[in-house]
This record gives structure tokens, C-alpha cells and sequence, in this order.
């Protein structure tokens, strides 16, 4: 019975391991536009896009298979004459906010904007205080 239960666990375990990504690379993940204004677009756009994967390097410098992916729609929409902006929104729609470098106040994101004017209003107030004190002794 412990064997059965072992090979089950070890078929359970052994699944995520062949389901890594074995698929060609889509068509435009390393090939470039063949107009040079549409791919300096692309390029610009993919600059500004976050690797899902690397999480610290834009799709147009990763080698992660989701960068390629990422990199072979923006290259396609460019080519179908979509806006780079519209493809931005797209794909923030598709992965969230975090994709882009350039992220959009909303209600979610504000406090990430204001926090930093905070710290730096009370930290004025404090050193302010703390010299005045210094002063008047």
C-alpha cells in the first residue's frame, strides 16, 4: 500500500516537469519588422514592457519564452498598424499594471506615488524641530 501511495505521489510530482515549454519560439519573437519605422515602434514600445518572468528586464532584452511571446504581439499589432499605446493598454488588460515601466495613477497605485512625499514631509518636520531645538540652547 506505501508503494502505491509513493509512485502516486511521485506521478503527482513529476508532472510540472514535462510540462515546461516545448514549443518553437512564435515567429517574431527574434526576427525583426521588415519596416524599419514599425520596428524602431516596436522596439520603443517593447523598451517599456516588463519580462513577466525576469521581472527586472524589458521583453526586448529577456530570452524568457513569455518575452518572446510578448515581443512576437507587439511586433504583429505594430505591422497591423494597432497604436502602441492601445497594445500597451492590451496588454496591461491581459497581465496587469505591472507589465509596463510606466505605470498609471489609479486608486490602486496612488499610494505608491504619495508615500515617498509623505516620508519626505515628515522627515523635513522632524529635522526641522530637531535643529530648532538645537538653536534656541
Amino acid at each position: 500500500m506505501m508503494r502505491v501511495l509513493l509512485a502516486a505521489l511521485a506521478l503527482v510530482l513529476a508532472g510540472p516537469v514535462h510540462a515546461q515549454d516545448k514549443l518553437p519560439p512564435a515567429p517574431y519573437a527574434y526576427r525583426q519588422l521588415d519596416d524599419p519605422a514599425q520596428e524602431a515602434r516596436a522596439k520603443a514600445l517593447m523598451d517599456t514592457l516588463r519580462c513577466l518572468q525576469c521581472q527586472g528586464q524589458a521583453i526586448s532584452d529577456s530570452d524568457a519564452p513569455i518575452a518572446g511571446d510578448m515581443r512576437n504581439q507587439v511586433r504583429l499589432r505594430i505591422a497591423q498598424g494597432e497604436d502602441p499605446e492601445a497594445i500597451r493598454a492590451w496588454l496591461i488588460e491581459r497581465y496587469g499594471s505591472y507589465v509596463s515601466y510606466k505605470p498609471k495613477v489609479d486608486a490602486l497605485t496612488w499610494p505608491l506615488f504619495a508615500a515617498p512625499l509623505a516620508f519626505l514631509t515628515l522627515a523635513v518636520i522632524v529635522l526641522r524641530k530637531r535643529f530648532a531645538k538645537g538653536r534656541v540652547a
